[in-house]
């Protein structure tokens, strides 16, 4: 007699789904010693127009319910030489690890989607985890979402019509490959020290000025998160009086965030401005380097010491962390935060969060040194300008 062998992957579940996880263990508990127990054969794979189909369904049903809902993605390279078998094979033990509850189909040719139902993010990492565990031998990179990530809207945008045209714009891990991050670094440490040399005598001009024209120290040192959410201390030059109260900034950002735009909009509805505007805590000097961006050079130092790249999303502070969507954390996830970016160099004060994080998931997605020039090349320009304030 043939004996079949199930992999049970543990997932954290919500208090709604308690039951269901329940006897979904009790499906799944290890079977008596001498007891036979039947297993069904493995669910047929889902086409690509099902799998989105299902896809919405199911992100209709945790919107009314509020339940968690995860996806991982499975990518596989068919152009490497045994890419079709391992996609097959990893095939199979997904339909072996699946739950009555889950969906598993076609994304693209080379993608495969596990829709987790029930399941939180921790839970969609420790099934992966496991997938890994048990297809050792097998190259694959994942990507993994938990609703309302923006993968979910990609996925399902444009669906309804021709679904081999919907946009998968999916964030990768380790989007970069060693070369590129080792360019990537030479061009931040070469361009840093550069910089730092140019720009010396503005510096110490612009150091003298703050001391002279208020108390406290030239420089402002900030904790912020980078990469991976670890923290690091970020250098300014102080543009704020030394002692002020930081709870009108907290709460301009948590409606920022929160997509409260009307409120926060300094501008008008054609073209909005969300920034803080004559805030008091800011010196007269201050205006000046912050409206130049001078303020931002010690920032040279942070990426000389390669907390920081020269090209990045900004890095936040742990107040504004707190209020992210899961979505939002990507960000500070994939890459080095930088001094400039996309949204430097397109959006600036026009642009609101949620557009603001697309552009740096788009950097991430499309990165090479050349845009990194052309980014860096765009600062310039908008600095000269003078089109916004940092």
């Amino acid at each position: 007699m043939t004996t079949n062998t199930v992999s049970v992957h543990p997932r954290n579940v919500s208090p709604s789904a308690a039951p269901k996880a329940q006897r979904a263990a009790t499906a799944f508990a290890p079977a008596q010693r001498g007891q036979i127990i039947e297993v069904s054969p493995p669910a047929p794979m889902l086409s690509k127009h099902n799998f989105l189909r299902q896809l919405r369904l199911e992100k209709r049903r945790t919107e009314r319910s509020k339940a968690p809902l995860s996806l991982v993605l499975f990518n596989v390279d068919l152009e490497s030489s045994d890419g079709t078998n391992q996609l097959r094979s990893l095939a199979d033990s997904l339909r072996s690890s699946k739950r009555e509850t889950d969906v598993l189909g076609y994304v693209a040719e080379d993608c495969l989607g596990f829709l987790l139902p029930d399941t939180s993010q921790d839970g969609a990492h420790s099934f992966t985890r496991n997938v890994r565990t048990r297809n050792g031998t097998l190259d694959f990179s994942t990507v993994i979402a938990t609703y309302p990530d923006q993968v979910f809207e990609s996925l399902t945008e444009g669906s309804h019509g021709h679904v081999d045209n919907a946009p998968l714009f999916l964030d990768h891990e380790h989007t970069q490959s060693r070369m590129g991050r080792i360019l990537k670094r030479t061009l931040d440490i070469f361009g840093s020290a550069a910089a730092i040399l140019l720009f010396s005598p503005i510096m110490i001009a612009t150091a003298i000025a703050v001391r002279m024209t208020s108390p406290g120290p030239a420089i402002f040192k900030q904790q912020r998160l980078g990469r991976f959410g670890i923290p690091f201390d970020i250098y300014k030059f102080r543009s704020m009086s030394a002692k002020n109260d930081d709870r009108a900034h907290r709460e301009y950002v948590a409606k920022l965030i929160a997509g409260q735009t009307a409120e926060i909009n300094n501008g008008d509805a054609k073209n909005p401005v969300y920034k803080m505007v004559r805030d008091p805590r800011i010196t007269r000097v201050g205006h000046f380097i912050r409206k130049t961006s001078i303020d931002e050079l010690p920032q040279l130092f942070n990426v000389f010491l390669g907390d920081m790249s020269l090209v990045g999303p900004r890095p936040p502070l742990r107040y504004e962390a707190e209020k992210y969507q899961v979505w939002h954390l990507r960000r500070i996830l994939e890459v080095r935060p930088g001094i400039t970016g996309l949204w430097q160099v397109i959006g600036r004060s026009t642009t609101n969060f949620d557009e603001m994080v697309r552009l740096d998931l788009k950097y991430i997605r499309e990165w090479s040194i050349w845009m990194d020039i052309k980014i860096l090349l765009g600062t310039v320009r908008v600095v000269i300008m003078r089109s916004g304030g940092a």
